[in-house]
Order: C-alpha cells, then structure tokens, then sequence
C-alpha cells in the first residue's frame, strides 16, 4: 500500500505542498482507510513521520524518542530500507531538504552516512552545525581591511569601501563608499564570501569559488597582478566547497565533505604541506583521525582554526604558527599537522563555533559561555582583565557573567559577543571607535562591556556582527593597524549598520569632509533580507 505525508516547503513567501511517497512493505491493501480521527498516530506511520519530518525537530529530539519508547526504536518498514525507524526516517528526509545534501550522489551519501557514525540522524547534526556557522542561505556581511562585502538572503552581492587591487569585483579599481550590486554575478547564487588585504572570495549554492582582487592567495606583502572582476577557481573545480576563509599569507576552503583545502604559505610545512606563496594548487590538509568531519574553518595570520565533528562529539582542531599560543596548545610551538586542543576535553566543554582573528581566537560553547586565548596585544581583546601579554590555553572569559552568548566574532585587536536576547559585549582595542561602547576615545575596554552605543541605537535584535580582522600591510604602518578597523552590524530584520573607521568608504555611506571615524553605528543603504 502507498502511503503520502505532504510537507510544507517554506523556503520563500509562498508556501507549497510537496507530496513524498513512502511505500510501506507487506502492508495489506484489503480494509477501507477511516478516518484520521478515529485513528490513533501510531496506526498511521506515514502521519506520524509527516509530524517528525515537518516540524524542525532537532536530531537529539528524534534520538530521545527512540530512548523513551521501544515503538520509535523498531523499523517502520518502509521503502527503500524498510530497517530504519520513524526517527531515522525523519532524520533522513529532513538531510534531503538540505541542498548541500541534495547535490550529493547516493554514494557520497551513505559514505557521509558512514563517516558520521551510520545514522542519519548524527549526519543531520553534521549538516545542521555547518549551515549555522557559515550562515548558508542566510544574510550576511564581512568587514575586511578597508572594503567590506554583503550577501543578501537570495544570493546578491554588494561590495563597497577601498578598490584599489579590484577587491570590490566591479570591474574598475574606483573608490566606492555607496554598496555597490556586483551586476557580473546575477544569475549566481552566492551563499558565502570571506575577506583579506585587497582579495575577495565568495561560494555559491553549487560549491563553486569566484575571486577577485589580488590573483594570489597569500595576500599581504606579496603583491601582484589582480583581477577586478570575479573569476572562478579552476582548480578547485570538482570540489564542491561550502565555505571560505582568508588569513594572512594563505587561504582556505571547506568542501562538503568535511575536507580542508588550503593554498599557500607551506612554509616549513606550517600548514600541512610545501608550497610558494604565488602557488594557485589547494593542498589537501589531512586532519587525524580520519573519521573527522570538519564543520567550520577560521583562518588568522598564519594559522588555522576547525571545528571537527566526529561521532563522540564536537572538538576544535588547530594548525600554523604557534606565535603568541593562538594554537591554544599552552605553548608557542608551530605545528605542521593539525592538532585537537585538550583543553576543551579537559574542562568537559562542548565547542560549537570558532572565530579567529589576526592574532587571537574565540570559541562557542553549547552551555553560551566564551573562551578566547592568544596574543592580547595589551589591548584586552581576550577580555581577562590581567594584562598578560598572551593566554596559551583557551579559557573562559569570566566578565561575561550569566549571558548566553549564541554568537562570537573576533577582530584585528577586538572580540564581540551576541547574547540569546540580541545584546551585544564587546571588548579590546577601541581607538577606531569600532566597538561601539561608550568609551573615552582610545581608551582600550578590557573587560566585556555592553555595547551601549549599539544596544540602543539599533532598537532590534543583532544578529551578526563582523569587525575587520586583518590589516591592509602593503599600504599601511603597523603602528597604525589598530587604528583601521570597522565594524559591521546585522539586524534580525536584515538591516545593516556601521561604524569605526570609513575614510575609504568601508562604512557604506560618505562621510563629512575631514570626517574619519563615526563612533555610532548608522544604516547602510541595502536590504538584505
């Protein structure tokens, strides 16, 4: 007999029904169907896993139903594995709604299957952690050293700020302080894009990988030619990459599979392999054990941060240079291959997204609290409050008391936190304005501080904040680094805001003759919901 469950595809405005068949095996064809009410949910599999499949529940939800009741651990018989139980079953179609998912070839699927543990409910908390930290299908923005880059929710890109290796991707190398519409892309989903000194690079919704600016991945002082519009990868042509990141001296991309790619800086092997700084080849960067899953990727100056998944749980994995303990190993060792920070192990805490900035990094627990460690600059952005001049183990940043952060973003010199209720703390290097406090001018905030300027201003709950985490090194001192930064703020309703430093129009907006900074965050003219 065949059994239909409808499902309602909520992806845009107008919601539709979409019809799955489900055949159930050896199931009589001979008695009449009653009606609904008259039938208990456990007597009709199809409604009952149309109710599990529907409803957004979270993959330990489905595990807690196959734990309290033998009903939800039996097989519900249907087609094609007619082994798997309800929750399996829901697990699975709701994998299929993914279009991560959707693009895979059977094959692949069971292999992801199998790498996460052989249950697709394990498989959709790989999927599910994934698209929240790289914001897949979702809007967003990234502030980079002197340009900054905005994806809306359908897949459009604006571009605004300095130009002058074509790193806004519009053909010219013109100054823009109005966003401009990267027009060359319509027709091209992007659903990510990351930043560094004077290159751009975005993925779109079928794993390709477009860049413009400087034509080599290392950035910063190796200069060369640039391309003003965007261009795809070619050599990560057959990858299918989810996300992007851009450090200093390298770059690096996420496939769907859980691998990491990087290109260039193989100096010394830093970053798992050999390679000269014009070098355009991805590296496989080979990640112990080999049933790892990476979910997230974080690239900072010369090292780089993973969020791994594997069946017993989530870790954070770390490579590059050691330099002011940003490895977070309680050293200042480089490593050549990727290591699990212990620490995390050790004080039993679940990561569930990491941040790095030039010199220091952020992660997320499950339980809301932050912990940072590496190099603090004397600027307070670890916010510890004990002017240590590096922190070699990640440890918990007390000054945020009782908040539930659900959000983390660090800076060049800056660390900014969103709470469950949409306020945001923010901590380190103020003498751009960038963190949105009420603070004397450059006075550095050592301890998290509410970001009252923000908080107040915006009138609605944050949801996203990006702070310029490298520097423009060609074009600029380092004793002028920390004075550089801008910041970028998302709203739940998809209005974006700015504020720090804007002389060369990385604030979206002109600002007064003579102006440089604007210490309060105002609206930048696109919508991005």
């Amino acid at each position: 007999m065949t059994k239909c469950r409808f499902q309602m595809d909520t992806t845009d405005s107008k919601a539709s029904v979409v019809t799955k068949v489900h055949n159930i095996v050896n199931e009589s064809t001979s008695h009449s169907c009653p009606s609904l009410q008259q039938i208990p949910l456990t007597s009709n599999p199809s409604l009952l896993l149309h109710v599990l499949s529907s409803y957004g529940l979270e993959p330990k939800d489905l595990a807690a139903l196959e734990v309290a009741c033998q009903f939800f651990r039996r097989p519900a018989k249907f087609e094609p594995d007619a082994t798997l139980s309800l929750p399996e079953l829901a697990a699975y179609d709701t994998c299929c709604q993914k279009a991560i998912f959707k693009s895979m070839e059977q094959k692949e699927k069971d292999s992801l299957k199998q790498r996460c543990g052989g249950s697709w409910k394990l498989v959709l908390t790989y999927l599910l952690v994934g698209e929240k930290n790289y914001h897949r299908g979702k809007s967003r923005v990234v502030a980079g050293p002197g340009h900054t880059i905005a994806v809306t929710s359908k897949g459009d890109v604006y571009s605004f700020g300095a130009n002058s290796s074509g790193q806004l991707g519009l053909g010219n190398t013109e100054e823009q302080c109005k966003p401009c519409l990267i027009r060359s892309l319509q027709g091209i989903r992007i659903t990510q894009a990351a930043v560094g000194s004077r290159r751009t690079m975005l993925v779109s919704d079928t794993g390709s990988v477009y860049v413009f600016g400087q034509d080599i991945f290392a950035g910063l002082e190796f200069a060369g030619d640039y391309t003003s519009s965007p261009k795809v990868v070619e050599s990560l042509k057959g990858i299918f990459v989810v996300q992007a990141s851009v450090g200093g001296h390298f770059s690096a991309v996420l496939s769907r599979e859980g691998q990491v790619y990087t290109f260039c800086w193989g100096h010394d092997a830093r970053l798992g392999h050999h390679s000269d700084p014009t070098d355009l080849e991805p590296r496989l960067l080979s990640v112990p054990p080999k049933d790892a899953l990476v979910m997230q990727i974080a690239a900072g100056n010369c090292y780089l941060l993973m969020l791994v998944y594997q069946p017993t749980g989530m870790s954070v994995y770390s490579v590059g240079c050691g330099e002011g303990g940003k490895l977070g190993h309680g050293c200042t060792i480089s490593l050549t291959i990727p290591r699990m920070i212990q620490q995390f192990k050790t004080l039993k805490v679940k990561p569930v997204s990491v941040s790095a900035g030039a010199f220091h990094c952020a992660v997320l627990a499950s339980d809301g609290r932050v912990f940072t460690w590496g190099w603090d600059s004397d600027t307070g952005c670890l916010g510890h409050d004990d002017k240590q001049e590096y922190v070699v183990l990640p440890t918990a940043v007390a000054g945020l008391g009782s908040v539930k952060a659900t959000y983390i973003s660090t800076g060049y010199c800056s660390t900014f936190v969103v709470t469950d209720n949409g306020d945001v703390y923010s901590f380190g290097c103020d003498h751009s304005r960038n963190l949105g406090v009420k603070a004397d001018v450059g006075e550095d905030v050592r301890i998290p501080k509410l970001a009252a300027n923000l908080n107040v201003s915006l009138n609605e709950k944050v949801v996203q904040i990006s702070a310029t985490n490298t520097w423009d090194w060609p074009s600029r001192s380092q004793n002028r680094i920390t004075s550089e930064c801008h910041t970028c703020v998302l709203t739940e309703s998809g209005r974006l805001y700015s504020l720090g430093r804007g002389s060369e129009g990385q604030l979206g907006v002109k600002l007064a003759e003579g102006q440089k900074i604007r210490p309060a965050p105002d609206g930048v003219a696109i919508d991005l919901d």
